[in-house]
């Protein structure tokens, strides 16, 4: 179970949200298998797509994000319910880059250039659209630059994910700061030097965790705590209205060639195989 911890600090001038995303990113890992440098990428977008997913107001609001580099680590998709139920995929996990010269992860590498989009979807009214240039794929900056461009909200972001020699994650998560209206400039300075002191994140995290991050450097405030978990939505009931729209036609040209019908979740890799029958009983039923 992943935990946010939200509050207003400098004179509630800033919003500050801490992320603590370690069993996220775990759970992601198991069902991908990824190379540690895509297993960086892939939490990270997951850690900040969280962050967004604790802004939606209402129940049936829901939002995904898609980072369109031209690296080789192809596309990342994300997606997060009001719930902070959380999903995601990158198209080529078994992607892999030598270290950095700093011995970092090349994450701005594996992504590449590109954009992001991000759709915000309600029951009510059309889904919101934003998109921008990917400054850096390094994820932190991009969504920081996504926030900056299409949302006219100043975020300052930090995040980090640390793998270990055993492919696990030994730390995940985030701090976010976003400028209230009517900031002062001295809170914006002040909000700067915050964010200067997350440069080592996922070790922090590994050390303290997120909750360890709150009381060491915000203790002043009282934080209000969510959790948050990765969580894929897919079924069988899903899959059969896919199934539907694509054609019984089309369907048993699958069975005759391939013996069966096979489809296989993205987000936690389920498979859902459907046999003649089943694709008989599936269009019967529609009648």
């Amino acid at each position: 179970m992943g935990k946010i911890y939200k509050t207003l600090i400098l004179n509630d001038e800033v919003s500050l949200c801490v992320l603590d995303t370690t069993d996220i990113v775990n759970k992601a890992i198991y069902y991908h298998n990824p190379t540690p440098v895509c297993a960086a990428a892939l939490g990270r977008t997951l850690t900040a797509t969280v962050f967004m997913g604790s802004t939606l107001k209402n129940e049936d609001d829901r939002l995904s994000v898609t980072i369109s580099g031209d690296g080789i680590g192809g596309h990342i998709v994300t997606a997060c319910d009001s719930n902070l139920n959380v999903r995601g995929m990158i198209d080529n996990p078994s992607a892999d880059l030598p270290l950095k010269e700093n011995g970092k992860l090349d994450v701005g590498g594996l992504v590449g250039k590109g954009y992001m989009t991000v759709v915000r979807t309600a029951d009510i009214g059309e889904p919101y659209v934003g998109r921008c240039h990917l400054v850096s794929g390094e994820i932190a900056e991009d969504f920081a630059a996504y926030y900056a461009y299409s949302e006219q909200q100043p975020t300052a972001m930090a995040l980090g994910v640390l793998i270990g020699t055993d492919g696990k994650c030994l730390g995940a998560g985030g701090v976010v700061l976003q400028i209230m209206p009517g900031c002062s400039e001295e809170s914006i300075s002040k909000a700067e030097e915050i964010i200067n002191q997350f440069s080592n994140l996922s070790e922090m995290l590994e050390n303290i965790g997120g909750k360890g991050i709150c009381d060491k450097y915000f203790g002043e405030y009282a934080f209000t705590e969510y959790n948050t978990e990765y969580k894929c939505n897919c079924s069988k009931d899903y899959i059969d209205g896919v199934l539907l729209t694509i054609g019984k036609d089309e369907l048993l040209q699958t069975l005759k060639t391939e013996g069966k019908v096979e489809v296989c979740c993205h987000f936690c890799n389920k498979k859902y195989v459907y046999l003649s029958d089943d694709v008989e009983k599936l269009f019967s039923n529609e009648k």
